[in-house]
């Protein structure tokens, strides 16, 4: 552990002294302090998985860079490739939803509530949310899978809150297979115009 804090301290302090930053100005930069820009610099200590994702960032790199080991011979940086960062971006978005699914089902466990459910609304939602990522900034022709884990997801959310209430309507889950049907040929009657528009150039 010593070792990677020794790593990742020489790099944030070449990274920092190659852009001409001071530890203060790279501290305001992620709204930290410079004592923990210094600490970081020591190998007192590592910064957490975001800090590392806006150090990434500020300094043109990835992740991995930072947490690697490069000696002194490596003058400039890779440059960070923007499918890696943004697949960071995606699973820290996910991880951070089921961070607040957990939260909240701590608390409410902590009031004598157990609801169990939180955690089905965080994949429903981590479903959303990748879909979306996706479509921004992926390739779309995958959004045939997220759209229909994020439709049985709904279905699944549906029957779990039912059931909460003491209802069971497995009944619900057979709408998953016309739907999926439905999506399947709503993305394959996009098909014949991709086809198209590649052929002619467009």
């Amino acid at each position: 552990m010593q070792e990677l804090k020794n790593i990742v301290s020489e790099n944030i302090s070449r990274l920092r002294t190659d852009r001409k930053m001071t530890q203060f100005e790279l501290g305001q930069e992620l709204s930290y302090s410079d004592k923990a820009v210094s600490k970081w610099e020591r190998g007192e200590a590592i910064p957490d998985a975001y800090v590392l994702l806006q150090m990434s960032k500020l300094f043109g790199v990835s992740v991995d860079y930072i947490l690697t080991y490069h000696g002194a011979d490596e003058s400039l940086p890779v440059p960070v490739k923007k499918k890696t960062s943004r697949l960071i971006v995606a699973l820290i978005t996910v991880v951070g939803i089921f961070t607040v699914a957990s939260l909240a089902y701590i608390i409410l466990s902590l009031s004598g509530i157990f609801y169990p459910i939180m955690f089905q609304y965080a994949a429903m939602i981590s479903f959303l949310v990748i879909t979306v990522m996706n479509t921004l900034w992926g390739k779309r022709k995958y959004n045939i899978i997220f759209v229909s884990a994020f439709v049985q997801s709904i279905l699944f959310t549906i029957f779990f809150v039912f059931l909460d209430f003491g209802r069971i309507y497995w009944q619900l889950l057979f709408l998953g297979i016309p739907i999926e049907v439905i999506i399947l040929l709503s993305f394959f009657l996009k098909l014949p115009n991709v086809c198209k528009r590649k052929k002619s150039g467009k």
